[in-house]
């Protein structure tokens, strides 16, 4: 079998000038929100990553795909290492996810424009600690429930302090009957409690998400 030249089909192109790299860089980020958009991330979800992005672009002040390993230890390891952990972990996720994105949309591109392979610089060596993966959370069953707020409910009788122990003891049967938030139970009062609307009453929710949707829900305690 004899060997023959292969030469690359995709379009080879001259160096880029730094203005065209720079209309290349907006290009790409604009594609990150556009693809972060179509899997349904919040806004706010989006702009927090763009803004981690925009940290970390204005002190390396070059395009992140030139980020090196060392470049990360630096700034992880000495420019934010007294910032709190979560604005760190969430600087790392935001640049390894768009290292990612590069990868997979743009990883041939940079390297006819620059002759870079995108490579992330977040590693096992250099990815700050404190990631937990999430946990499997099983509701308890209604029997469970029902143990519980009976031995509550118990204790009321016999309870050093009745008024926090019973106004403990309502706010979660409220978080569990009707299910409010613990933010919307604390800002209610007697006033919210509408007796007369209604089999069993109903609750005026003033405060918290429940405020925007539904004003009125039902309330009632078996």
């Amino acid at each position: 079998m004899a060997l023959a030249a292969v030469r690359d089909l995709r379009e080879r192109r001259p160096e880029a000038s730094p203005e065209e790299l720079a209309e290349f860089e907006i290009d790409v980020l604009a594609g990150f929100v556009l693809a972060r958009a179509s899997a349904g991330l919040a806004d706010g979800t989006i702009r927090g990553d763009v803004g981690h992005l925009e940290q970390i672009r204005a002190w390396f002040d070059r395009p992140l795909w030139e980020m090196e390993p060392a470049d990360a230890d630096t700034y992880f390891g000495k420019v934010i290492r007294t910032a709190a952990k979560g604005t760190r972990l969430a600087r790392a996720q935001a640049l390894t996810t768009y290292f990612q994105f590069l990868e997979l949309r743009h990883k041939v591109e940079i390297h006819q424009l620059t002759g870079r392979v995108v490579e992330c610089p977040i590693d096992e060596m250099n990815r700050p600690r404190g990631a937990k993966d999430a946990a499997l959370r099983i509701p308890p069953t209604e029997a469970e429930i029902a143990t519980l707020f009976a031995g509550w409910r118990e204790e009321l009788a016999t309870c050093r302090k009745f008024a926090p122990t019973a106004r403990n003891y309502a706010a979660a049967r409220l978080m569990s009957e009707v299910g409010l938030r613990v933010n919307e139970v604390c800002s209610l009062d007697l006033a919210d409690i509408k007796w007369d609307l209604g089999r069993f009453g109903k609750l005026h929710v003033r405060m918290g998400k429940g405020s925007r949707a539904a004003a009125l829900v039902n309330a009632w305690f078996r």
